[in-house]
């Protein structure tokens, strides 16, 4: 697997090339923001620092969702709430702060890529598996969730969502009549139900909502989870 590695500090970007490199990784480290948009469709996961010195990091994340759907972990001494909010919504999949135990980031690595890939992670039409099978369109009012395509429109016109934010939207879609536990959508989209306690899944459907203009679109049940909103 081929990673991006964005990192300004030398000695960690050494640190993490070489963890990486242990694990059968190949690396490209870059310290500025336009060698990472210069490299970025050759990466398979990226590894971003947000404090770079010729952009902020999170404009650069940004810009990075605009060309890559690689899966991407923010690492950053970035430690406040507001910070890890805007990561998240800006893209990316999972969000590390330093200092941090190198064994922890990659079972986070193994994660991520394990659960990006919501092709193979959410059944499509006609899957056997089970959850979803034979729905391709789900429709609430005129917001249309489109689990082959992986599109959201709204009134006939596309909404981009993030990966994650579409992952949380197609999972609640394929069941549409259940109630979701956090704790099942956290296991299903991050791999790890014991992140109950994070802001990481409010987030995303707060950006469900924000995008999409419709806050009915994905239901609250307090205390419990989360509903696709009913038919109107």
């Amino acid at each position: 697997m081929h990673a991006l590695l964005v990192e300004d500090d030398d000695r960690m970007a050494q640190a993490l090339g070489t963890a990486l490199a242990q694990r059968g990784h190949t690396v490209r480290r870059v310290a500025r923001a336009l060698d990472a948009l210069r490299h970025t469709r050759e990466a398979e996961f990226v590894l971003l620092d947000l404090g770079l010195p010729d952009l902020d990091g999170i404009e650069l994340l940004r810009r990075l969702r605009r060309v890559c759907g690689a899966p991407l972990i923010v690492v950053t001494a970035r430690c406040e709430e507001r910070d890890i909010v805007q990561g998240l919504r800006a893209g990316a999949d999972d969000y590390v702060v330093k200092p941090f135990r190198m064994a922890e980031l990659m079972a986070r690595i193994d994660t991520v890529r394990r659960r990006t890939d919501a092709r193979a992670g959410l059944p499509g039409p006609g899957d056997p598996s089970g959850e979803g099978a034979g729905i391709r369109i789900v429709r609430r009012g005129d917001a249309e969730v489109d689990l082959a395509a992986r599109t959201v429109t709204v009134g006939g016109a596309e909404v981009r969502l993030t990966r994650r934010e579409f992952d949380v939207l197609a999972h609640l879609a394929a069941r549409p009549d259940e109630v979701h536990s956090r704790a099942e959508i956290l296991d299903r989209i991050w791999g790890d139900a014991f992140l109950a306690a994070s802001r990481s899944l409010d987030v995303h459907v707060a950006g469900i909502r924000a995008k999409t203009g419709r806050s009915g679109l994905v239901r609250t049940v307090r205390g419990f989870g989360y509903q696709l909103g009913p038919e109107r």
